[in-house]
């Protein structure tokens, strides 16, 4: 990418991140509140703003992180899975995404049970400790994500190396007039433009995530 592009994309990857770990900071205090407090208007009051919360905050946000992400690494020299702090960010961050939607369905029910009725202290115990513990996890991977972009520990993967060393012999072949110099990579290894790549995986993810969501029953219309 163009260094501007390569700017924004990396500038929507920060905000995105940093919004959803603030986002789900956010929603563990009020699943604490709700679990913990006597207050009946302040349990209402607490299951109300996490299905708000968790609609029109985290799954967006929770969307954007890993798009925005798979963008920058693809578009840059980082890659997908040439480094190892960037692939376990990759494959944490996505199952963590999905489990979200997956559990977006107990939030909707405790917001319609705080609507129809009083929860009392000993109502659907199981359930709300089940969401404190869920925010929980989530904050743990989040935090970790974090740690992984500050540190980049582990340095590169085999697969890494491979195309490093591939992109390191072929800079001495001959270039398409036929002189030595310093060869593309596009013109010896034609393939798919990195666009289209991206733009492919993208809406591959996109179309799990939605598939997950309907399967889930809860959708973000289902309430």
């Amino acid at each position: 990418m163009s260094p501007f592009f390569r700017k924004l994309a990396l500038t929507g990857h920060i905000t995105s991140s940093v919004g959803w770990l603030g986002a789900v900071s956010g929603f563990l205090a009020l699943a604490v509140a709700g679990l913990t407090s006597k207050d009946t208007e302040m349990v209402r009051t607490a299951y109300f703003a996490m299905e708000f919360t968790a609609y029109f905050v985290i799954v967006p946000l929770s969307l954007a992180s890993p798009v925005t992400g798979i963008v920058q690494s693809l578009g840059t020299t980082w890659g997908l899975f040439r480094h190892y702090w960037v692939m376990i960010k990759f494959l944490i961050t996505i199952p963590a995404t999905i489990l979200l939607l997956v559990h977006m369905q107990p939030i909707g029910h405790l917001a319609r049970v705080v609507a129809e009725t009083t929860l009392a202290s000993g109502t659907l115990t199981g359930l709300r400790i089940r969401l404190v513990a869920d925010a929980g996890a989530a904050l743990m991977v989040l935090l970790v994500a974090t740690t992984l972009s500050v540190y980049k520990p582990w340095g590169m993967t085999p697969y890494g190396r491979r195309k490093q060393q591939r992109g390191s012999s072929q800079s001495s072949y001959p270039d398409t007039n036929g002189e030595t110099g310093v060869g593309t990579k596009r013109g010896l290894i034609p393939g798919i433009p990195l666009p289209m790549k991206m733009f492919g995986i993208i809406v591959l993810i996109l179309g799990l995530l939605f598939i997950v969501l309907h399967l889930s029953r809860g959708g973000l219309g289902g309430h």
